[in-house]
């Protein structure tokens, strides 16, 4: 690939990530970062914009890529990870393809910048853009001389580049694209499941409601922050993987739950295990008063339909019914979702009640938060807790069938095609009940035709036989028996 034209694909890379990717103030291991945003949704946002443009024609784009090409724009100073410093030292700077992962914009001046003046038409365009390609590999090259460009990146990708040297692709508003994404997740989620109404997933759209313990921008630091910050301080002391699960899903407790659990802290900092208890037990009480499950309600076919096709041994689509359901979901239910599946899968190393498995302890306590449903039965929503609870890792990634999907339909709508007539894809039509019931007779007729045909023609069936079984078709089927003879006279 040409230097010129990979310096206008990343500059576009690089500007859609900074205009389309949501940036705010977020809370990251019980304290708030202002202008964040999460590892998993720049992920998404360059997938879905590489998907869009075809800049590398047929070629296939998998997610681990996308990753490695986050990872560059990373090591080259386009953004830096947020909260990754533990006891005042940074950790080791790698990318995360995860929703517990923050990062922060660095350089957005100078990338737009070369972006405007790249885009900018002038008699010196070529002059211009040469220019251009230099400001913008000295920018990413400044800061560590032993990076490799970011060509070497593209080009190490696999990815073979489309022959034109020009590309011009209209650009899709996010709105759009946000549509093909739910449409074809539905879609897709009726390919697997049936799906008897459709209202509640086409009429729903994502509320983003503020989280109960989310604080105004202000330098004021509360009581309760204080609270928060005392209980991460405690959680990154231990270096446990059960503690920090858990202390991350204090985010999504009320501030008096959390001041509650700080305040009976032990005060002897090698009693873990009672720390760990008192945490569980504060866990459990909030989640044990939730109304709502984290998996709505609206989505009750489709629990149906995923619990059966576990009943019926069919993992696969199961999995993928599940990704899809949980694609649907609004961003906070699915975050605190895999945050807490994510804790209730962790090792705890002690035994939360006497005699019993910490997996049953967490389905039982847990499981009714997760899904509740009075018209689901008790036997079925318990084996759909133990299968996220068993695949908590799988469960949150998108299927290559609806990544495959959405290309196809941006590409579509992006070359002028009608995106209803040309999906690729077969729809049923609903029919009066006037026309089902002509095809059910028309479909009739023809298959008794079909069976009289082959009686009348079978060669090894005797004559008394035969004689018999056509008398007793003309008492039964009388319009279809004269209806085949008299054609048959017809023929001769």
């Amino acid at each position: 690939m040409k230097p010129f034209r990979a310096t206008r694909i990343w500059c576009n890379i690089i500007v859609a990530l900074q205009s389309e990717v949501e940036v705010k103030r977020r809370r990251h291991h019980l304290k708030h970062h202002d202008d964040c945003f999460l590892g998993s949704d720049a992920v998404d946002l360059i997938l879905s914009h590489l998907l869009q443009n075809n800049y590398f024609g047929q070629a296939e784009i998998s997610r681990s890529k996308v990753v490695r090409l986050c990872q560059a724009l990373m090591d080259n100073k386009v953004y830096e990870a947020v909260g990754t410093k533990l006891f005042g030292k940074d950790k080791e700077s790698t990318f995360e393809d995860s929703n517990c992962s923050l990062y922060r914009f660095t350089t957005m001046h100078r990338w737009v910048d070369v972006v405007n003046e790249f885009q900018a038409p002038s008699p010196g365009f070529n002059g211009l853009c040469r220019r251009q390609e230099r400001v913008h590999f000295s920018t990413c090259t400044d800061t560590n001389p032993h990076d490799s460009s970011l060509e070497e990146l593209l080009s190490n990708l696999s990815l073979k580049p489309v022959t034109s040297s020009h590309i011009e692709t209209s650009q899709l508003s996010q709105t759009v694209v946000d549509e093909v994404w739910q449409e074809q997740t539905i879609l897709r989620l009726l390919q697997l499941i049936e799906l008897p109404i459709l209202d509640t997933l086409l009429d729903r759209k994502e509320h983003r409601s503020k989280p109960q313990n989310e604080s105004t921008k202000t330098d004021v630091i509360t009581n309760d922050l204080l609270d928060r910050e005392i209980l991460k301080a405690f959680g990154d002391s231990r270096e446990n993987d059960w503690l920090s699960s858990a202390i991350d899903l204090l985010e999504f407790l009320p501030d008096s739950r959390v001041v509650e659990i700080s305040r009976n802290l032990p005060e002897s900092s090698s009693d873990i295990d009672q720390c760990k208890m008192l945490l569980f037990d504060a866990i459990a009480k909030h989640y044990n008063q939730t109304k709502d499950p984290l998996l709505a309600n609206d989505f009750f076919d489709i629990h149906t339909g995923v619990a059966e096709l576990l009943v019926n041994g069919k993992f696969e689509p199961a999995l993928e019914a599940t990704q899809l359901c949980l694609k649907l979901l609004d961003s906070r239910n699915r975050d605190e979702l895999k945050r807490l599946l994510h804790f209730t899968t962790q090792p705890a190393s002690i035994a939360l009640q006497t005699g019993i498995e910490n997996r049953i302890v967490m389905k039982r306590t847990f499981g009714k938060a997760i899904v509740s449903n009075k018209n689901l039965p008790k036997g079925k929503a318990d084996l759909l807790v133990l299968f996220l609870l068993d695949h908590h890792k799988d469960v949150f990634k998108v299927p290559g069938s609806l990544h495959k999907m959405v290309s196809e339909k941006l590409m579509l709508i992006q070359n002028g095609g009608d995106p209803d007539r040309d999906t690729g894809h077969t729809y049923c039509e609903r029919l009066t009940h006037a026309a089902c019931e002509s095809n059910m007779r028309k479909t009739t007729r023809d298959e008794l035709l079909l069976l009289l045909k082959t009686i009348d023609e079978n060669p090894k069936l005797p004559a008394k036989e035969k004689k018999k079984v056509l008398s007793q078709f003309n008492k039964s089927h009388p319009a279809v028996f004269i209806q085949y003879f008299f054609n048959a006279l017809r023929k001769s």
